[in-house]
Order: C-alpha cells, then structure tokens, then sequence
C-alpha cells in the first residue's frame, strides 16, 4: 500500500469518515461515559461503524482515540488503560477494514488508511490554567506510541483550540516516529477581525507553526458548518500551498426534545465540496453531526 502523503499527493481528493460519537451513542452509549471505553467493552461496534463509513466511501477512517491520551482517561479512571484502550481500537478497524468483502472494495476503489486520532487533553496549559506542557507532552507520547505500535498508517491530531497544545501534540509523535503521516486540524471561529481560534490563534501562525513542530498536513475541523468551513479553507489556502484537510459538521447543533440535532443534510454538504476541491483541499470528510450518507454525498459528487 503506498503511503497516505503520496496518495495526496497523486490526487484527486481523498474522502476521510465522519462522526464517530453519534454512531456510538446510537448503539448504546450512555450520558457521560467515556467513548474510549468501547474499545475495550464492545469493539465491535467500532468495526461496524469503520465498516460502513469505508463502504460509504471513505479512504481515511479514524480509530476511537479522540480522548485516549491518559490525562482525558483520568477524568473516567482509565488511564492505567491507556496502551490497552489505544491498541483495542486500531486492531477493531483492522480488522473490520480486512474483512474479505471490504478488502473487495478497498481493491476496487484505493487504498484504506487508518489514522489515530488524538484530542485535546481537556486541560488548560500554565499560565492560563494548571497543566504543565511536560506532562501533556508525556501523555500524547504515551498515547501516540500505542497507536503507532498497533500500526496506524497516520495520525490526526484534531480540534485543538489552543495552537501551544497542538504543537505538543505534533511534537510528541514526532518524536515517536518521524515517518509517520501527520495531520493537525484546529477548530476555528469567524471573527469580524478574521479566522481565529478562541484562543485567539490566527490561521497564518497556526499554518506556520503547526508545520514547523512536524505535520504533513494542516486544516479544521469542528465547530462550523460547510459553509462557513469553506471560508476558513480559504484563509487556509491565502498563506500556504500545503496540503490541507476540512471537516466540517453537519450545520451548528441544536436541540430538539433533548436530543442534539444536525440540519445540514447530505445532499446541502455534497453541495459545497467542489468548492474545496477548487482550492486543492487534499482531504475532505465530516465532524458532529455527519454520518455515512454524507460521507457518500462527499464521494459521489467528488468521485462520480
């Protein structure tokens, strides 16, 4: 299989999956327990759901580690865990991607890469808060070198609100490994002074410095529809020719009868991708809210 980087570098666009918390929610989930847990509980699960989302079309799918970093595990006493839960989840979507009638599909329509995902810690770094930078990049070490020994092809380091965490985080799997794909997405807000985190992160000195710590790849994800993650890509692409990943929610979340709901519909999200695609996006795919049937859109309209 050749690597992620010179897929994207080949061209056309590849179609990443998208959300993975709804899914786990819809197959039982409860109120405040940790995703992760799943891994270790019910791994299956996680095989079906990378399994429809790569017959939906998609060519990168994310294992179940956004909050696998053994600081966030704290917070559910599972950081002991923290090897065992990272390494649960890449062998479940390993497996579930090896299965004889999607390993007929990867060899119809490309390659299947699987990235960890790696999220915020949920702390706040000194001086703003009381977690010191050592112990975060401690941690991200711990969890990117589980991940990396279960055999991820990359990594997604993803909804970052504050760059100095993200750039512990690039760094930490530079230093596990300094092969391996990287990709950093941060969640940015539009500002009538421009395109910032609520850290108060532009998107030059994120791109700029993001890159430098080690990525491959830069972009968003979280927190903005298509549209509006359309005129972040374009801040994007105004200050670097690298290559770029946006995943965009389904619309802004509401609630209806206690329930969270997305509105943007396939079709509406479908819709707006060639306007990624004219700004080189090398990755597209989908955050809160999307499910298979967007990722389908997304490849149909992109790969009819």
């Amino acid at each position: 299989m050749r690597s992620l980087l010179a897929r994207i570098e080949s061209g056309p666009i590849v179609i990443a999956d998208g959300a993975t918390g709804s899914l786990l929610i819809e197959h039982g989930l409860g109120p405040g327990a940790a995703p992760e847990s799943l891994n270790l509980t019910r791994p299956g699960v996680l095989g079906e759901i990378a399994a429809r989302y790569v017959e939906a079309g998609a060519e990168i799918v994310h294992t179940n580690t956004f909050g696998a970093s053994p600081l966030k595990l704290a917070g559910h006493g599972l950081d002991a865990q923290t090897e065992e839960i990272n390494h649960a989840a890449v062998l479940a979507v390993r497996e579930a991607v090896e299965t004889p009638v999607l390993r007929a599909a990867c060899d119809a329509t490309g390659d299947i890469y699987i990235s960890g995902s790696v999220g915020p810690t949920g702390g706040t770094l000194v001086p703003y808060g009381d977690t010191e930078p050592d112990e975060v990049r401690e941690g991200y070490e711990r969890q990117i070198s589980a991940l990396v020994a279960a055999g991820v092809d990359a990594l997604t380091i993803e909804t970052m609100i504050d760059l100095a965490e993200a750039k512990l985080a690039v760094r930490a799997a530079r230093n596990v490994s300094d092969s391996i794909p990287i990709m950093a997405t941060m969640t940015f807000d539009i500002l009538p002074r421009g395109v910032y985190t609520i850290m108060g992160n532009d998107v030059r000195t994120s791109v700029e410095e993001l890159l430098d710590a080690g990525a491959n790849v830069v972009g968003s994800n979280c927190g903005n529809g298509t549209e509006s993650m359309v005129t972040i890509a374009e801040a994007f692409r105004a200050v670097t020719d690298a290559p770029l990943l946006f995943q965009p929610n389904a619309g802004l979340p509401r609630i209806e009868a206690g329930a969270t709901v997305f509105d943007e519909t396939p079709e509406q999200m479908a819709a707006r991708a060639s306007q990624f695609a004219d700004l080189g996006v090398a990755v597209l795919g989908g955050c809160c809210g999307t499910t298979p049937d967007h990722i389908r859109a997304l490849r149909d309209t992109l790969h009819p």
